[in-house]
């Protein structure tokens, strides 16, 4: 699927780099905390080491974005140990749908998984998994951990307009996503997505974390190595609450753009997160330079597309990096209806190694207007 950057030519890059964009200078808040300390990495670290989920940003939270309730499941996961917290056990859960929950013992347990994950999509308008803030789930480096495609015919048309159906509607939540993969396409175009791939219906994100995972080095379409997000029902924003992507030098996810997360006319609402040390690695931007494979956009977040928005509140995005544009967010709407605001959030040290709009250190915009930032300071 080739839809971003239809007739923007390297030559518009140069321009807007150039051009000033006006109200993109840093914002007011001076007294933001300096930029984390790293722990000592220790290999494959128990869960209460690492990094814990969100940035107390202080941003509301409206009713939509807060967890979901959990308090009837319809299958719970292990019978008390973590030995019974297996693959399969998880794989059949998500297979049928509804409200997932996990008895796995006392202790954080790993479930490394032996197949991909796959939402069903006529289980149910709604889906839940919550990990109980002592779940991982594992790709091991070798595949993607969580799939859902409403129009991907294996997992069951259930509309005549699968781009743009009110289901299945997921929501993940305290879990934590380590070593996700994915690379190339299927028959259904899903591409990127080394931890999760959500394509219709709506996706929800709240208090989890997403560790090292990664998708396709090169390319200039291809993005999402945490997550990649399509055709999100009616453009409703998809929430991104409390959750933390990276957070140390040595657990940041890469792809050849969005390390973190990345999409094609999807609106993200991004609140009290934190993003730090997500790379997009790819070499060529979009449309690729002659000569080059294209990609390296968007170190933690690439939006692109038509029509959408992208809210940053409350949350702080530091170290991230970009071979090409925006070392911490791409942004192209190509008809320049989209809108990109950033509150009470804090952005610095985000290397844009080849281009970004001047007076927006860390970002690559093309929009309607100009970025509204409020309460916000933006540090190269």
């Amino acid at each position: 699927m080739r839809t971003p950057w239809h007739g923007i030519a390297l030559s518009l890059i140069l321009t807007a780099v150039l051009s000033a964009c006006g109200g993109g200078s840093s914002g007011s808040d001076d007294t933001a905390p300096p930029p984390p300390t790293t722990p000592n990495p220790t290999p494959n670290p128990p869960n209460d080491s690492l990094p814990a989920a969100g940035h107390p940003g202080g941003a509301t939270v409206p009713s939509d974005a807060q967890a979901e309730d959990v308090s009837n499941p319809r299958t719970i996961v292990g019978t008390g140990t973590a030995a019974s917290c297996t693959s399969a056990a998880f794989v059949a859960a998500v297979a049928k749908g509804g409200v997932i929950t996990f008895n796995c013992g006392s202790e954080p347990v790993t479930i490394h998984l032996h197949e991909t994950a796959k939402i069903v999509n006529n289980t149910g308008a709604k889906i839940v998994i919550d990990g109980g803030g002592k779940v991982t789930l594992s790709g091991s480096g070798q595949r993607r951990i969580l799939y859902m495609n409403t129009c991907d015919q294996a997992q069951v048309w259930t509309t005549s307009h699968c781009q743009n159906q009110d289901h299945p509607q997921l929501t993940l939540q305290n879990l934590t996503f380590v070593d996700g993969a994915a690379s190339g396409t299927n028959a259904a175009g899903a591409y990127g997505g080394g931890a999760v791939f959500a394509r219709g219906g709506r996706l929800k994100i709240v208090n989890s974390r997403f560790f090292r995972n990664q998708c396709d080095a090169t390319g200039p379409d291809v993005g999402g190595g945490a997550v990649r997000a399509l055709s999100q029902y009616e453009n409703l924003p998809l929430y991104v609450v409390n959750s933390t992507f990276g957070g140390r030098s040595d657990l940041g996810n890469f792809c050849s753009n969005g390390a973190a997360l990345s999409s094609i006319g999807v609106s993200f609402t991004v609140i009290n997160s934190l993003f730090t040390h997500n790379r997009a690695i790819g070499v060529g931007a979009n449309p690729a330079r002659s000569g080059t494979p294209g990609g390296g956009s968007g170190g933690a977040i690439y939006n692109d597309g038509n029509t959408f928005n992208l809210r940053i509140q409350g949350s702080r995005m530091t170290n991230n990096t970009a071979n090409e544009g925006g070392g911490a967010i791409f942004f192209v709407s190509n008809d320049r209806s989209g809108t990109l605001s950033i509150s009470n959030s804090f952005l610095s040290a985000n290397k844009s190694e080849g281009f970004e709009t001047q007076g927006l250190p860390g970002i690559f915009y093309l929009g309607n207007g100009v970025p509204q930032i409020s309460g916000s300071t933006l540090q190269p």
